[in-house]
């Protein structure tokens, strides 16, 4: 028995220097960050950006995946099936934390992720084309009162906040909306630009596009009017009682050695401080929103259960 326990105790110290060799020598090879939304938007401009100053400090190379879809959950699910190593990383948007609520999986958002820091959360609003007979809110909400189920809008996809936001707004109104679903902001702009659809609900990145004369902001989202489109009153002024933001951080996948998301969330939170992340997230009007391990862990497990609130609000729960 006294064998067998000194067996068991060396293994067990083999394993211990073993991780702690492998923190030591991380990063041996670049990292993946797999990002919810496709190439050209505020999510994949911002982050690749980050992904580049991380690299620098972390001495390997950040790439960007993009793999948008499925309300911006597919970089998540995808570290459920990657080795716990810390080369696989995801952007966590907040649709992750409504997935168990609309769609039956098995896994776990809240315990089944790594959580190592949140970085920013998003400027959102709702615009119309240039040429719109809808001049501003007042309109919008009109036309939709006058034709229940006409007036159409689009999102980066079905579930995602740009799209439940809306969706609230309208159970708020009393009215029904049509919503059309697309991958990512620059399918979004093309749509509208194009008059496939009457409004969109994005972040701002359709900036560039009010500022060339081609589409008008209605409203915006946050607790106070952008410095960018001070004319546009906010949810809050037209007696909407909403805020939305929608946070996002990096995950890692469940069991990822703790010296290895500490060696990450130093990193990135150094990358955050950069100038040019920074300038980088003022194209779009966002924020740095940091959050350490420990915080973003607990937003996670926030989240989870006000989303489940939502969901159930807006009668999506499957």
């Amino acid at each position: 028995m006294r064998r067998r326990h000194l067996v068991q105790l060396a293994a067990a110290m083999l394993a211990v220097a073993s991780l702690g060799a492998q923190a030591q020598s991380f990063p041996s090879k670049p990292i993946r960050l797999v990002i919810a939304f496709p190439a050209g938007g505020p999510t994949d401009i911002t982050m690749r950006q980050l992904a580049d100053n991380a690299g620098k400090i972390l001495g390997q190379p950040v790439i960007i995946e993009n793999k948008p879809g499925a309300g911006g959950t597919l970089p998540a699910q995808q570290l459920q099936t990657v080795p716990a190593d810390g080369y696989t990383l995801a952007q966590i948007p907040l649709g992750v934390f409504r997935l168990p609520y609309t769609t039956k999986i098995a896994w776990d958002p809240v315990k089944d992720i790594s959580y190592v820091l949140n970085v920013t959360g998003y400027a959102f609003g709702i615009v119309v084309p240039a040429d719109s007979p809808i001049r501003n809110w007042a309109d919008f909400v009109a036309y939709a009162k006058a034709n229940p189920g006409k007036l159409s809008y689009g999102s980066t996809g079905t579930l995602t906040s740009p799209h439940l936001t809306t969706e609230l707004i309208a159970q708020k109104l009393g009215v029904q909306l049509n919503h059309v679903p697309y991958k990512g902001s620059a399918d979004l702009a093309v749509a509208i630009t194009g008059g496939h659809i009457m409004a969109a609900a994005d972040s701002t990145g359709f900036a560039p596009l009010v500022q060339a004369g081609k589409l008008r902001v209605l409203n915006t989202w946050g607790e106070k009017r952008l410095d960018k489109f001070p004319d546009a009153p906010t949810l809050k002024e037209l007696g909407l009682d909403i805020v939305q933001n929608s946070p996002f951080g990096i995950g890692a996948p469940r069991d990822t050695p703790p010296d290895v998301t500490k060696r990450l969330h130093d990193a990135f939170k150094k990358a955050m401080e950069d100038p040019s992340y920074v300038a980088a997230l003022a194209r779009y009007d966002m924020l740095p929103n940091y959050m350490d391990q420990q915080q973003y862990a607990r937003f996670a497990q926030e989240t989870f259960r006000t989303e489940k609130a939502l969901v159930d609000k807006l009668g999506l729960a499957k």
